[in-house]
């Protein structure tokens, strides 16, 4: 019998890539609640407690509602909202992070999947961490840029609806200026930081695709690591993996410019170091709509049922 697969807000940006992602496949059964009872709590529970794994794609508060209404035992859960990505008992849904993540996420029936932002800054951080280059007190800041789908059907709207009340023309927006956004504390946990980072979060007008740059002056650091030596680390982290590519600095070297959007329909994380021996710039670049959710949530689900993890994503 072929494991059952729901989606608890199916018709939102990442249930509906998540669905599109699954609809073809052969290896699951992916079941869905009649559009009508999509707000009836009894008929979301009766789904959920079908289904041998349940991905949550909803606002936080809505979240943390659908996983109490679960009361099967072997139902597996992957939380694409922030609700649960600090939160103790839930797996983080990084397979790549560690070499034991894997076996972890496998083993979990609590699976959270993580941010498109921190899943940038947790690649690029936590390897220099880890090997003594970054110390973990030192005050790290996080310049980024996504595509307006990130900000669900509401931006979206406010970016292609022309007829839309709040209908905007911005080429570029910065965002998050009161410095209270959620996904510092993720950052800061799983990117072993001792430190709430800086994060300085921007949207584009283009749909999707992001970039993630963490500059580091390495004058600065204790041991005064060179460029050469961030790239060794990242390289050895991520060495064998599918899914995340460390650009070679040979190749870095020959580019003048990046653009958000080349990882754009792919499960694919390319991480950079830009700069030189004194000043680096760490970069990685990914779809926000992809490894920054919807595929993501789609190979945490691949492992969790112990399916083929590649299977329905690109890299």
């Amino acid at each position: 019998m072929l494991p059952k697969v729901f989606i608890d807000g199916e018709a939102g940006t990442t249930g509906l890539q998540i669905a599109d992602r699954l609809r073809q496949r052969s290896d699951i059964d992916l079941i869905s609640i009649d559009p009508a009872n999509r707000k009836d709590i009894d008929a979301r529970a009766r789904m959920m407690n079908m289904a041998d794994a349940v991905i949550l794609c909803l606002p936080d508060d809505a979240a943390r509602l659908g996983v109490s209404l679960v009361t099967s035992k072997n139902t597996i859960i992957i939380d694409a909202s922030t609700a649960h990505r600090t939160a103790s008992g839930w797996t983080y849904g990084f397979p790549e992070m560690d070499k034991g993540q894997r076996a972890a996420i496998r083993a979990s029936t609590r699976i959270s999947n993580p941010g498109c932002y921190p899943t940038g800054v947790i690649a690029l951080v936590r390897p220099l961490v880890m090997r003594g280059l970054l110390p973990p007190a030192h005050p790290v800041t996080v310049n980024a840029v996504s595509g307006y789908t990130g900000g669900g059907n509401a931006m979206i709207a406010e970016f292609e609806n022309a007829d839309a009340p709040n209908y905007t023309s911005d080429t570029y927006r910065i965002y998050a200026l009161g410095q209270k956004h959620k996904h510092p504390p993720e950052m800061m946990r799983h990117g072993r930081l001792a430190n709430l980072p800086m994060f300085t979060p921007a949207v584009g007008r283009f749909a999707q695709g992001m970039i993630v740059e963490v500059p580091l002056p390495l004058w600065a650091l204790p041991r005064k690591p060179r460029r050469a030596d961030l790239y060794a680390a990242l390289a050895d982290a991520y060495n064998g993996e599918r899914f995340v590519r460390v650009v070679p600095l040979a190749e870095s070297e020959r580019l003048t410019g990046l653009e958000p959007e080349g990882c754009n329909g792919t499960n694919r994380l390319e991480l950079y170091v830009f700069g030189s021996d004194d000043q680096a710039r760490l970069v990685a670049r990914l779809d926000n709509l992809g490894k920054g959710a919807s595929g993501a949530a789609v190979q945490n689900l691949n492992i969790a049922l112990g399916l083929d993890e590649w299977a329905g994503l690109e890299a």
